[in-house]
């Protein structure tokens, strides 16, 4: 079931996607070659709970941790640890849910460490165009294959994978609420938007093929080939005209500066 948002739980999503945006510029300031996963781990998890969240990742269906954190061909939903150090070049995405006043927040960053490739960057690059490519087609009276097309031509079209296993989603009381927004499909196709109607959108692209396999922890989501993924997500509202925009990379943008993506 699909549940419209009156505008004032409209607000309180709004309140708690900023409270996961100031969390992610915590993590910025950290990210660098010798840190683990397991310590940005830990700068999400006490900002949230110290600001008066709850980090909804940690203990979903069994989920350890507070963020998802994936690192170069990892995906999504790679599990923060010790042993997993950054290194120059590496890229890492950065994925978690926070719960304030009833309200969950969703979004997903992918962050260079340090100076990166070229290649790697463009993917980076165009993955967040793909993004406010699919936001723009969130408006009332589009369809929800008009989000996955713009998504999966875009992508395509530059010579990157659509991986099709892991999709967008509705969000509101819950962190995973209908309808599915996949990051693929055919203009006009699908249910009619409408106003009110909230959405992760998260485009997942691969610089090399689309597949991809689970590893033994039964949560890290990599690349087949083994190449690079990039991931960025922002929680939106259907709007008329245009979509409203709950999330927000601001904090991240201020510390990144120079190295905006």
């Amino acid at each position: 079931m699909i549940f419209l948002k009156t505008d004032e739980e409209i607000e309180l999503m709004r309140e708690s996607n900023r409270l996961l945006g100031m969390a992610y510029g915590e993590v910025a300031k950290a990210i660098a070659p010798g840190v683990t996963t397991a310590q940005l781990d830990k700068i999400a998890h006490d900002f949230i709970c110290d600001h008066g969240g709850i980090p909804s990742c940690l203990g979903f269906e069994g989920y350890p941790a507070t963020l998802c954190t994936s690192v170069n061909e990892q995906v999504v939903h790679g599990i923060p640890s010790d042993k997993v150090v950054l290194k120059e070049g590496d890229i890492i995405s950065v994925d978690g849910c926070v719960s304030l006043n009833g309200f969950q927040a969703d979004s997903a960053y992918t962050f260079p460490v340090g100076e990166i490739s070229e290649e790697t960057m463009r993917l980076l690059r165009t993955t967040k165009e793909c993004l406010y490519l699919g936001i723009e087609q969130a408006v009332t009276g589009h369809r929800l294959g008009d989000i996955g097309f713009a998504v999966q031509s875009h992508a395509e079209k530059a010579g990157y994978g659509v991986v099709r296993e892991f999709v967008g989603h509705g969000i509101g009381r819950e962190m995973h609420e209908d309808p599915e927004v996949c990051n693929y499909g055919r203009r006009g196709n699908g249910i009619v938007l409408k106003s009110g109607m909230t959405l992760a959108i998260e485009p997942m692209i691969t610089l090399g093929r689309r597949n991809v396999i689970i590893e033994e922890d039964g949560w890290t989501a990599r690349t087949a080939d083994r190449k690079p993924a990039a991931h960025y997500e922002l929680s939106v509202c259907v709007r008329n005209g245009k979509a409203d925009i709950l999330s927000t990379f601001d904090y991240i943008q201020e510390v990144l500066k120079d190295k905006l993506i």
